[in-house]
């Protein structure tokens, strides 16, 4: 009985450390990318990249009709 509970509390658990290992796995397999990306983040800065985003995002919608 307690077995059966503590596997139904800790199960949401291993679904998120799943997500974490295919997004660590991800860093791993393309280290590049991964220092391109930190890269553009430092010197852009977040703000900024945020609303390029946005833009990109709606112009995308836009085209995509």
């Amino acid at each position: 009985m307690q077995r059966g509970a503590l596997v139904g509390s800790v199960e949401p658990l291993v679904h998120k450390a799943a997500a974490l290992d295919r997004i660590v796995g991800a860093v791993r397999r393309h280290p590049l990318v991964t220092g391109l990306g930190v890269a553009l983040v430092a010197l852009a800065g977040s703000r900024k990249l945020f609303q390029m985003g946005s833009r990109l995002l709606t112009l995308y919608m836009l085209f995509r009709r």
